[in-house]
């Protein structure tokens, strides 16, 4: 599924920039108690959490991270060890997790902690009756360092079942520093300065943005983080639960806002057609080519762009530079994605290690490998190694409770996750003709309307 893709190319992102590492740092805590509670493999002397003594038990992770994403989480799952004495095994699973978890408790063979990639994945796991719920320890973290929103994300009807431990920020306009400059242009903090920029831009003689619209995922990003900002948190909720028709006002202001940039084909590089015919890697990759004379200065999409970015010769943070979506309502939005971890058994090591990955401390080693942006609050963004990482840790953060995570990726799959189908189906078709808001808002209607009913 998209989610669990786009989720990984989140993941990839640093690991492919390796000097754009997240650091932070935990609070000072009794560390002399935690190594004489552990085997004495060895602990951090400013620990932030308790961790039982688990000498001899074994432990095991699933989960679908290989390469750098395995390596960097296996240094978490090493401190723990050092931390607690347990022995703890990293076990290689296959997408969609859920179809992989349910062949090892068909073969009565489950790990004991699972790292679930979606908030569907959670409440199946739940209803199945598979995921056991977090237990006081791990809660009282959580309530120390998330804010509610990742709580009720690892929710199932009121009882807590996923800790969310590695996030993804997608509400990022990167640019082209260089056609920046020549152009004289400004990051823009609103919806009315970034439509002033791209005109900016245009009159220099360069198309102000790229948009990789052969991949219709990309323009339900753009739906929503527009959506999200204009409408507010509340509505965003609704929508994504069908709660709200698609045909409700608030979506036509979104889409008559996306028609501002959709509707004007010579802001966009290659006009709607070109756009059309634009997969997402190009779209980031002819941004930063051709020096101050791309086809495109600004290109939207999460975190994972730098991975794409890693393939042209641009650096990020010189050439390459990052700002927040611009907001279109009172606050700019922050659309996120995310991967949390459940426990499959009921043991006292399993609980343990979710207390751990509920920690600063645990957030902090894979900060400093890379390749991570932690909804963990207890963080210190000063840690961090440039402005950019910085940037994009500090909007995840300061959204606080009005961080949503990916609409599409909350609907059923039918409309929010399928190649020329749905959702994505639908707004392609806007971009080529973004004037027909009333008829794109009744096809987004009607498609959910079967979607969501099976």
């Amino acid at each position: 599924m998209r989610t669990t893709l786009r989720i990984r190319r989140a993941a990839l992102v640093f690991a492919a920039v390796g000097a754009l590492a997240l650091t932070g740092c935990g609070g000072d805590g009794d560390g002399k108690k935690k190594s004489e509670e552990g085997s004495g493999k060895g602990t951090d002397s400013a620990s932030t959490v308790d961790l039982p003594k688990l000498d001899g038990e074994n432990i095991s992770v699933a989960a679908v991270w290989t390469g750098p994403e395995q390596a960097n989480f296996t240094k978490v799952l090493d401190e723990f060890e050092k931390r607690t004495g347990a022995d703890v095994t990293f076990v290689p699973a296959q997408d969609p997790i859920i179809n992989f978890l349910g062949t090892k408790i068909a073969g009565k063979q489950p790990p004991d902690v699972a790292m679930i990639p979606q908030v569907g994945a959670i409440q199946q796991a739940a209803a199945k009756k598979w995921a056991k719920p977090v237990g006081p320890e791990a809660r009282a973290q959580l309530g120390q360092n998330y804010a509610e929103v990742w709580q009720e994300l690892g929710k199932v009807d009121g009882t807590q079942y996923g800790v969310y431990f590695k996030a993804a920020n997608k509400s990022l306009i990167w640019y082209n520093a260089a056609a920046f400059d020549n152009a004289g242009a400004a990051e823009p903090k609103t919806w009315k300065d970034f439509l002033t920029t791209a005109e900016t831009i245009s009159a220099s003689g360069v198309t102000p943005v790229s948009v990789g619209g052969a991949d219709g995922w990309t323009l339900t990003d753009w739906f929503e983080n527009v959506y999200l900002s204009q409408a507010g948190p509340e509505k965003y909720d609704q929508l994504a639960k069908h709660e709200i028709p698609w045909t409700d006002p608030s979506v036509k202001d979104a889409l008559t806002t996306l028609a501002e940039l959709f509707g004007k084909p010579e802001l966009i590089a290659g006009g709607a057609d070109g756009a059309l015919q634009t997969e997402f890697p190009a779209s980031v990759t002819q941004t930063f080519t051709g020096g101050d004379q791309p086809k495109g200065a600004m290109v939207f999409e999460g975190d994972f762009v730098a991975v794409n970015i890693a393939q042209t010769e641009a650096k990020i943070g010189t050439d390459a530079k990052v700002f927040p979506f611009p907001a279109v309502g009172a606050d700019s939005p922050v659309v996120t994605g995310g991967d949390a971890a459940i426990a499959l058994k009921d043991t006292k090591g399993a609980q343990a290690l979710l207390t751990w990955l509920a920690s600063s401390d645990a957030a902090k080693i894979w900060a400093e490998a890379g390749g991570f942006i932690s909804p963990n609050k207890g963080l210190d963004l000063k840690a961090y190694p440039n402005d950019v990482q910085r940037t994009m840790a500090q909007a995840l953060i300061d959204a606080g409770d009005d961080v949503r995570f990916d609409m599409s990726d909350q609907a059923p799959q039918s409309f929010g996750g399928t190649p020329g189908k749905g959702e994505w189906k639908i707004l392609q078709d806007f971009l080529k003709n973004p004037k027909d808001i009333a008829g794109t808002q009744k096809q987004l209607e009607s498609e959910a309307v079967k979607a969501y009913k099976s």
